[in-house]
């Protein structure tokens, strides 16, 4: 026993090449890789930097002041 299947194509829409220029430049605002990596360790070294900088502030506000 066979059995045939046929496959047919539909014609698109046309609200379809709108939607296809919507993603082509949704997938252009993305940024690359190697700007998210540099996005991320710019915000870790500002988190750190300021982590730092109010545990000074907190030790000098104490009495356990390092100099």
């Amino acid at each position: 026993m066979a059995t045939n299947i046929t496959i047919t194509e539909t014609p698109r829409a046309r609200t379809a090449a709108p939607a296809a220029a919507a993603t082509a430049a949704k997938r252009s605002r993305t940024l690359p890789g190697w700007l998210w990596f540099i996005a991320l360790w710019c915000f870790g070294v500002a988190a750190a930097m300021s982590l730092g900088f109010a545990f000074k502030l907190l030790m000098n506000a104490t009495l356990f002041a390092v100099r």
